[in-house]
């Protein structure tokens, strides 16, 4: 007899075209009915909540009374909660932020009783090869999803293992149908029949067992109270079949008893049997590159400067660092970072995102401030001091600002090396933005602020210090003006379009029209962009640039300006009117000692409905491009087979091959390779009649939440028709991503980890608006925590334990062999055990004079505990 487990549940959106707060006033009403008939209903057994502990801490700020009633019913078993903070998205959020929404979300679950242990994304859009591992990594061997899946990968069963490179492995329960399909099911029983009758044909031919979910719940959804009504109309209609209340888990349990399951592997990106919206990484590019922003600067310079000052003797915030994190993982759930909300919505989004990055950078500069100030030193000379947040020494040119009294000054070090260095640009600075009480006691006289340049090795995990003294010598700008540069790596000069031509000595290799833009009309929505039909598109080959060249020493900028005139709206290009147009500013710095090209990108938008990308020429033919996923990469062909079938098939959207990246996207052949690095975007597409072009997403400017009909999505409106016309992106957005050349067999993750974790610097002065005690702790003028000496693995993050008074350092692999990690400390250590990601000890690691070294496979992720 087949049997149907009927799991009461509800889909809980914070926001989507409503408000955290208008959900919240749900939810309140929502929690006290699920609560009332799990307290008085022995007959009604589980209800889930979703998977995601953020709903706990929405409802605990209006009802804090209530947190015993909610606590006995988890530790009953009877109301399921977590194991994530909240639903996030898996294609354009870090491996780091999925971990700690997982980390996170189970210590709330602590508090109450025992978490969900099933990966539950019902509606991310898209799977990522990658979230097995990260589940076995919270020892979670079960995962349930909805989109992305077909046949192609290897299967028509809704049932599978699914596996990554490392060899981790999750049981998957898959929703064919979705998570809704068992939502308001009605008493009429002809209806309820019509209904029923289309699931069970598709659930019947999926399964591998007697077992089938019907999943009684929907987006916000109150419980549905006349569900025994239901069973009794259900079980009358299907003699055959026998219908329950039941939870997630008790499927699971007979799968596991099943022998011949596949195995699949890879991601799930498919939008043939439900959308996968396989362009939302673009939408609302002023919130996907906050994202990137302030990922970045958590895992790549917080955490690792938090803990540096941990071993020094200060205290590591965990409570204001899980505060940030908290903040930004309310922006991860799929609507939230996908960006298909309302406007009031992406407003309140926006908002987060700048109170994530103000305690990011105020939490930065305390903790650089409290090293600095505590130097154990008798000079009394203002210091600047510089901070290598990588494992390995770095000699790395440095632009960073001196703020001074002084007209001339020097660097010295603290084994009284005086530093080179080349002054950029001063400007005079009013003493009363520094310290207010400077001007209160009458001094007026102005501070002079020194961008200056300089070059030294930092060492590894740590910060080197430099005293500031006066200096009888005359500071000169020593820059001069040029049409072409060169540096060590590069010959590049500047088209009168504004387009690169690039000579790579290393390669000898030429790249030409570097940064032409490409500009097409959209007439797509929040989820999907769709191009105008037989559309000419417009680039910038033909614009007038004004340029402005200069270079010195240590290396070179890049100033370009100009308007890249385009239609004002829809209508307008279908007529081929250009009356409107986007600003462009580009700033590229190309320094001598690296092979590099850091890009800002700076447009202000006049114009409706259209795409604008950015094209890198690599000149390398190709089939597949590597960009990377959560700690790890990927390779994806350049044109997506089922391009040519899915009109045929019948797919929900087109598989056009656009494509997310986290930090990176590339192209190699045998002898080079050329790759964009990201510290903003996140969508690539590999272009040209030979697939030889990176087109890189700038922004995408739509005016609706939702439509129907649209070329590459036929068929109904994703969401609802609602207009958003911030989403058509007018107004000035900033993007920040950088080229790179390379030989094949550099690791291209590194690069870009060195790209999204510059050296920080520190200048101390005598004044500060905001004062501080003395501390008792006494730090060194230089440190190094330790060393690194693998040259494929690479860092994730260092931090410090969450539970325990050690440090996690954790690392991968995204090389295409088995590496391994060497790692070595400049203290003394004590027992080294690896960890899992949950931070629970799995085995004791041999340490020999402060080494300690481990085997890691391709695509794996590991952390250690010392």
């Amino acid at each position: 007899m087949k049997k149907v487990h009927i799991v009461p549940h509800m889909h809980w959106d914070r926001e989507w075209y409503f408000t955290t707060e208008e959900s919240r006033i749900l939810l309140v009403n929502n929690m006290e009915e699920i609560m009332e008939m799990l307290e008085t209903n022995p007959d009604y057994p589980y209800y889930v909540l979703d998977g995601q502990t953020a709903i706990l801490e929405d409802y605990f700020a209006v009802k804090p009374e209530n947190k015993e009633r909610v606590k006995k019913l988890v530790q009953e078993g009877r109301l399921i909660i977590g194991p994530w903070y909240t639903q996030t998205d898996e294609m354009i959020v870090g491996g780091e932020s999925i971990v700690r929404n997982l980390l996170y979300g189970m210590k709330d679950c602590e508090e109450f009783g025992v978490p969900m242990k099933i990966g539950y994304l019902p509606d991310s859009f898209g799977q990522s090869a990658q979230m097995p591992m990260i589940l076995n990594g919270f020892d979670i061997k079960y995962s349930i999803f909805w989109r992305g899946t077909s046949e192609r990968h290897g299967t028509d069963r809704t049932e599978f293992y699914w596996e990554t490179d490392d060899g981790s492995k999750v049981l998957v329960q898959l929703f064919p149908l979705g998570y809704a399909i068992g939502k308001y099911l009605p008493e009429d029983e002809e209806a309820l029949q019509n209904r029923i009758d289309k699931y069970f044909t598709v659930l019947d031919r999926g399964a591998t067992t007697e077992h089938i979910i019907l999943p009684n719940g929907h987006d916000q959804m109150p419980i549905q109270k006349n569900i025994f009504t239901i069973i009794e109309k259900l079980q009358k209609l299907y003699p055959e079949r026998e219908f329950f209340l039941s939870k997630y888990e008790n499927v699971f349990e007979n799968l596991e008893a099943q022998k011949d399951l596949d195995t699949l592997k890879g991601e799930f990106l498919d939008g043939k049997y439900m959308r996968v919206h396989r362009s939302i990484y673009s939408t609302r590019m002023d919130i996907k590159a906050a994202n990137t922003r302030i990922e970045n600067k958590i895992t790549n310079i917080l955490e690792p400067l938090a803990s540096i000052a941990y071993r020094l003797g200060f205290e590591y915030h965990h409570g204001l660092i899980e505060l940030i994190w908290k903040e930004i993982m309310k922006n991860h759930a799929h609507d939230s970072i996908g960006c298909c909300c309302s406007d009031k919505v992406h407003r309140e989004i926006l908002n987060r995102f700048y109170l994530a990055e103000e305690k990011v950078d105020q939490l930065i500069n305390f903790y650089k401030r409290k090293i600095v100030d505590s130097m154990d030193t008798t000079n009394e000379h203002d210091r600047i001091t510089l901070f290598n947040l990588l494992p390995y020494e770095r000699t790395e040119v440095v632009t960073t600002n001196v703020m001074t009294k002084l007209k001339s000054f020097k660097l010295v070090d603290h084994e009284s090396n005086e530093i080179d260095f080349e002054i950029i640009e001063s400007k005079i600075t009013d003493p009363g933005l520094i310290d207010r009480q400077i001007v209160h006691y009458g001094n007026y006289d102005p501070f002079i602020e020194y961008t200056i340049q300089l070059k030294d090795k930092i060492p590894s995990m740590g910060y080197k210090t430099y005293f500031v003294e006066e200096s009888d010598e005359v500071l000169k700008k020593i820059t001069y003006f040029t049409n072409e540069i060169e540096t060590d790596y590069y010959k590049i000069t500047v088209n009168s379009n504004g387009t690169l031509k690039i000579f790579d000595k290393q390669h000898e290799q030429s790249f030409t029209n570097v940064l032409l833009l490409e500009n097409g009309g959209d007439d797509g929505d929040e989820y999907d962009y769709s191009p105008l039909l037989n559309e000419e598109l417009i680039y910038s080959d033909s614009v007038h640039a004004e340029t402005n060249v200069q270079q010195n020493r240590y290396g070179a900028t890049i100033d370009i300006k100009y308007t890249l005139a385009v239609p004002s709206n829809l209508e307008k290009r279908k007529e081929q009117i250009i009356d409107s147009a986007v600003e462009v500013h580009i700033l590229v710095n190309v320094p001598n000692h690296k092979p590099r090209l850091d890009i800002n990108f700076e447009v202000n938008n006049q114009a409706k409905d259209h795409r604008l990308r950015v094209l890198i020429p690599a000149g390398i033919a190709s089939a597949f491009s590597v960009s990377d996923n959560q700690f790890g990469s990927i390779k994806r062909d350049v044109v997506d087979p089922a391009i040519h079938v899915w009109e045929k098939e019948n797919w929900d959207e087109r598989p056009d091959s656009i494509y997310p990246m986290l930090s990176y996207v590339g192209l190699t052949n045998d002898e080079f390779g050329v790759s964009v690095l990201t510290n903003s975007t996140r969508e690539y597409e590999i272009v040209g009649d030979k697939f030889d072009t990176i087109a890189i997403t700038l922004f995408r400017s739509v005016g609706f939440l939702g439509k129907e009909e649209m070329v590459r999505r036929p068929g109904r409106p994703s969401g609802i028709k609602l207009p958003t016309p911030d989403s058509q992106m007018i107004g000035k957005l900033s993007l920040e991503f950088a080229i790179t050349t390379y030989n094949k067999e550099e690791n291209v993750a590194r690069i870009v980890k060195e790209y999204t974790t510059p050296i920080v610097a520190y200048n101390k002065i005598p004044f500060d608006a905001m004062k501080l005690n003395e501390s008792e702790v006494k730090t060194p003028l230089e440190f190094s925590f330790f060393k690194e000496r693998s040259q494929n693995v690479v860092l994730s993050t260092l931090k410090k334990a969450e539970k325990v008074d050690k440090f996690v350092i954790r690392f991968y692999n995204s090389s295409e062999n088995e590496e391994y990690a060497f790692l070595q400390f400049n203290d003394e250590i004590q027992q080294v055990y690896t960890v899992n990601l949950n931070e629970k000890v799995k085995e004791e690691v041999l340490v020999n004079n402060q080494q300690v070294g481990i085997n890691v496979r391709t695509n794996q992720v590991k952390s250690i505990l010392f």
